[in-house]
């Protein structure tokens, strides 16, 4: 059977994290060599160990991907050697403040998600596009969150996310004609994500949260990684090749547009 993403290659930044590691071991196991992009040496090179356990090909890099030369450096070596780009996704996280009413928040701790969040997904996608339009065809991914529509402070995260949401439409409609999908994946939760708390730890703040939220899904089950990996596989793969300018709803039915 023919792998989602055989001979692709893919650029995974925030590689480092559990939601771009998930979806650079889903897409490694599709089939693509990934080029994994990040802050953290350190966690960059235990995503491509396991990856390479595995059979597949990864190489990594420490790139800030709020710093355009950096992100255009990165993208150009990357071409370079392995002769295009045929995927981006962007899992870069920005420091934020939540739990806080936007009543009492400082201007500055509402703005900074939203600027750091579209800042990070255009200067990704520019890069990396700018590598597509030259052989006419590839596929740029983004990630949001439902947040905006939960209920409670999640300060200027909610804003950046519908941000992103928007810029996906805006690229996807520019750079359509140049043969490039872009698709915004949008999970919710997914608390094997939650670092330093246990997935099986349903104590206190995090395991109300956990229990809000199962007791919000359609079904009845939370978002994992391995859900997340599979889609944006999915999403980046051929099979897809209608699907552009939209938002995946990855919530297991958490919010319903």
């Amino acid at each position: 059977m023919t792998l989602l993403l055989q001979d692709k290659n893919a650029v995974i930044y925030g590689a480092g994290g559990s939601i771009g590691g998930a979806v650079a071991r889903a897409f490694a196991r599709e089939g693509a060599r990934v080029f994994l992009a990040g802050r953290t040496r350190a966690k960059l090179d235990r995503v491509a160990d396991e990856i390479r356990s595995g059979g597949g090909v990864a190489a990594t890099a420490v790139v800030d991907a709020l710093d355009e030369r950096a992100v255009e450096e990165h993208a150009g070596a990357v071409a370079e050697e392995a002769g295009c780009i045929d995927v981006s996704f962007n899992a870069v996280g920005v420091d934020h403040v939540q739990l806080v009413p936007l009543l009492e928040m400082p201007p500055e701790d509402f703005i900074r998600p939203v600027a750091g969040y579209a800042t990070t997904h255009l200067l990704t996608a520019r890069a990396t596009a700018r590598r597509m339009v030259e052989k006419g065809s590839g596929v740029i991914l983004t990630l949001s969150s439902s947040a905006v529509s939960v209920p409670g402070s999640v300060g200027g995260f909610g804003v950046a996310c519908v941000a992103i949401e928007a810029l996906t439409k805006q690229l996807a409609a520019e750079l359509g004609p140049r043969g490039i999908r872009v698709v915004c994946l949008r999970p919710e939760g997914i608390p094997e994500s939650w670092e330093g708390i246990s997935t099986d730890d349903w104590s206190g703040p995090p395991g109300e949260i956990k229990a809000a939220l199962k007791d919000r899904s359609l079904l009845g089950r939370l978002t994992t990684l391995d859900d997340v990996g599979d889609a944006a596989a999915f999403m980046a793969s051929d099979r897809a090749g209608a699907m552009t300018a939209t938002v995946a709803n990855l919530t297991c039915g958490t919010m319903v547009d």
